[in-house]
């Protein structure tokens, strides 16, 4: 049975955790924060909590006293390779507090004698989540502490959910503000249309008709020139306008970047290969990738014609870009040769892919991503 000032200290824990959990808005800052006083109002020594995505990658995002063995070379045992705790919860297995017979990674470091483990053996751990949604997972342990009582667990389950609604509420900001950047990009293209658009093609007019009042042919010969320039001009607005507001991507990203295609004038051949459902995020990676290379097929490809393939295999969605125009030199081991290349390997890697480019002079360019598709994801 649990004392009256056990209970008192049970609740004020939670109450403290809870304050500081309803103050943050930064996701690492927050649990770091959150750990620390985790570890203090319970008098335990260690801690250490994973972020675990959909695709089952984890990531060491908090942690507070880990003993020597666990820290060496940039803390490598807590981030490289398996363990109990984490093949439980990939599994399933893991769904409430639960106390760990024994931590592998500690076991290693005692075998192998890789440094002081501060006589840590065992742990405890515990799934954040929020309802049916899982986010990782919070591990805390104590020297010569080998067993977790029942409201030592108790307690531990209540601090995770509340870890793991806050999680949730901190992804759901995230998601609105990415919202609100979207809801401004459609304002800014809608006044790059009403207004430098139609400016653009009012010049354009102008030049033409200007054109038709003089017999001077020099007159003639620079009223042309401003003709193809402000058509020009008209030409990469509408591309701006097209980046800014991708109109066509309700309806999925191979028609919105067929359209693109139209708008450089350009001629896309397509294949399509398995269907599947992917985020949002993902899918506007591939969407702003796809309109940098198809703008290089035309600006620097000296062709036309270029060819989009999607397709999905083995659990990994292929996206591809090619074209058979003059093409250039680049080696993998070298860094990307232009602005434009290195933008599309960041935000492939920002979503989660691997991006590729190969290219040689005379034979064409084709720009590869695989991405990881879940179970969920794929229909």
């Amino acid at each position: 049975m649990m004392s009256e000032e056990q209970r008192i200290q049970e609740l004020r824990a939670l109450k403290i955790i809870a304050e500081s959990l309803n103050q943050a808005n930064n996701l690492e800052t927050m649990l770091d924060g959150v750990l620390s006083e985790l570890l203090h109002v319970t008098g335990l020594q260690t801690g250490w909590i994973y972020l675990i995505d959909e695709n089952n990658n984890s990531t060491l995002v908090a942690d507070h006293r880990l003993p020597e063995a666990l820290i060496r070379e940039n803390k490598k045992p807590m981030c490289k390779g398996g363990c109990w705790c984490l093949d439980q919860y990939k599994d399933g297995r893991l769904k409430r507090a639960s106390n760990i017979i024994a931590c592998k990674r500690l076991e290693d470091a005692i075998k192998f004698q890789q440094g002081d483990t501060d006589n840590i053996t065992h742990h405890a751990t515990v799934p954040l989540r929020a309802g049916e949604e899982k986010f990782g997972l919070l591990n805390v342990a104590a020297p010569n502490k080998t067993h977790f009582s029942d409201t030592e667990l108790a307690l531990l389950e209540s601090v995770a959910f509340q870890i793991g609604t806050a999680i949730k509420r901190i992804k759901l900001a995230e998601n609105e503000q990415q919202l609100l950047v979207i809801a401004e990009r459609n304002r800014l293209a809608r006044d790059l249309h009403d207004s430098v658009n139609q400016l653009l093609f009012s010049l354009m007019l102008t030049a033409r008709g200007t054109k038709e009042l003089t017999e001077d042919a020099k007159i003639k010969e620079m009223l042309s020139y401003m003709q193809e320039l402000s058509q020009e001009a008209l030409s990469e607005m509408r591309a701006l306008i097209w980046q800014l507001r991708p109109q066509g991507l309700e309806n999925g990203l191979v028609s919105a970047l067929l359209n693109y295609g139209k708008v450089l004038g350009m001629e896309i051949d397509y294949e399509v290969k398995g269907i599947v459902d992917i985020p949002t995020h993902m899918e506007e990676c591939l969407w702003r990738v796809g309109q940098e290379a198809f703008n290089n097929c035309k600006k620097h490809a000296d062709t036309r014609k270029a060819f989009l393939r999607i397709k999905v295999e083995n659990k990994q969605l292929i996206f591809e870009i090619e074209d058979l125009g003059t093409g250039f030199c680049v080696s993998q081991s070298a860094s990307l040769p232009s602005l434009g290349l290195t933008s599309m390997k960041e935000r492939t890697e920002a979503a989660g892919g691997v991006f590729k480019v190969s290219s040689k002079l005379g034979q064409g360019t084709k720009v590869q991503i695989e991405m990881p598709v879940n179970k969920e994801e794929k229909r």
